[in-house]
């Protein structure tokens, strides 16, 4: 059994690596289904099951440590390819049905959880208010709203079940969607003839990458920690309630800080998506470290709940596109650009056509901004229920 912090870190990040370097070297299609991120989740919280390491005063410290200034470094990164300069060549039409399908969301939950409450345990709004996040934004925007809210750590096993089983369901059929584009634009009475232009207006974002990328890297890792100190000493000086806490006007200064620094050349230098990612695996592995098996009682009924969540959402969207005369790529690249983020929608897109993969792209990016803000307001909406 690990009782001391520096094998426990390592196994945590040799578990997190060779996941993530399976996936990219792999052909096997389970990846397709549950990325290394997601396995990465329940291979850890198996190991915890197991009691492969014990939470000794050592490891705790170094955990809540890890946990509370990494994350804020981590949004940071996340958002310096965010662009809005970049978002707003997608023209008005594709930006409001992204708000459109973010908004849907946000009902679909709220409706959800009125319905499933007399049937789930009491502060578990605070795990949908994660899944919220997740599903408007990414899984780093649902480890912002888990800091911010204390999500329990064991409650995140039920968000990461419901993101990873669901919305492998809800990919499958957008995908499946495809071949009709045609019929369901003629039924709406629109068509897509003029995203081909805006896919052409779109420059590609590349990232400097010349000279010692070494030095680039240490840069930006050291900057996003500097941001991490100082928004967090800021916070300390906001007034605080029982939902705006000193972590939740962190994961808010720090969203406003990364979106007005993607607009400064610090966008162009290489490694903040790399760096980033590395953060993201390693709070997952840390939160995942703190849950266990035994305590996922209830993960059929919240599973049914995430399913009945994009149903709701799915039938608000059709709505839209008849009122709004949204086409299904159109439709569809919303939903997924909020629901699956960077890692889905591009694949969306590029089912449609090659060109249209930077839209999927910068939909998915805005996704980001929009995510932590969006889930923790519907998490104050779930609170009042």
């Amino acid at each position: 059994m690990i009782i001391s912090a520096f094998p426990y870190l390592a196994i945590l990040l040799v578990t997190a690596g060779a996941l993530k370097f399976f996936e990219s070297k792999s052909q096997l299609k389970i990846f397709d289904v549950l990325p290394a991120i997601v396995i990465l989740y329940f291979s850890v919280m198996l190991m915890s099951t197991f009691g492969v390491w014990q939470q000794t005063d050592e490891i705790n410290t170094v955990y809540k440590a890890l946990k509370t200034n990494i994350l804020p470094a981590m949004i940071f990164l996340m958002l310096l390819n965010a662009d809005l300069r970049q978002i707003k060549k997608l023209g008005a039409k594709i930006i409001f049905a992204f708000i459109t399908a973010s908004i849907t969301i946000g009902i679909a939950f709220v409706v959800a959880y009125a319905l499933f409450l007399p049937m789930l345990e009491a502060g578990s709004w605070k795990t949908f208010a994660a899944l919220s996040g997740s599903w408007m934004g990414g899984t780093g925007n649902m480890a912002a709203i888990q800091l911010a809210l204390n999500v329990p750590d064991n409650s995140m096993g039920y968000t990461l079940l419901i993101d990873s089983i669901d919305y492998a369901i809800w990919v499958m059929l957008l995908l499946s969607l495809v071949p009709y584009s045609q019929r369901f634009d003629r039924w709406i009475g629109t068509n897509s003839d003029k995203l081909d232009e805006i896919s052409a207006k779109l420059s590609e974002q590349k990232q400097d990458a010349k000279g010692d990328q070494s030095a680039s890297l240490l840069f930006l890792l050291g900057l996003a920690l500097a941001v991490s100190a100082v928004t967090q000493y800021f916070a300390q000086m906001l007034p605080t309630s029982a939902f705006f806490t000193t972590t939740t006007w962190t994961v808010l200064i720090v969203t406003i800080i990364g979106v007005l620094c993607a607009m400064t050349p610090l966008s162009k230098l290489f490694g903040a998506t790399e760096i980033s990612n590395i953060m993201l695996y390693l709070i997952v592995a840390l939160i995942a470290s703190r849950a266990n098996f035994a305590e996922l009682t209830e993960a059929p009924m919240y599973i049914l709940m995430g399913l009945v969540i994009l149903a709701i959402h799915g039938v608000l969207m059709v709505i839209a596109a008849k009122l709004f005369k949204f086409d299904l790529f159109t439709c569809g690249i919303a939903s997924l650009a909020n629901i699956g983020g960077v890692a889905s929608a591009p694949i969306l897109a590029a089912a449609y056509s090659r060109a249209l993969i930077p839209v999927g792209v910068l939909m998915a990016l805005l996704g980001y901004i929009v995510g932590t803000g969006g889930g923790l307001l519907v998490g104050k909406v779930l609170s009042l229920l």
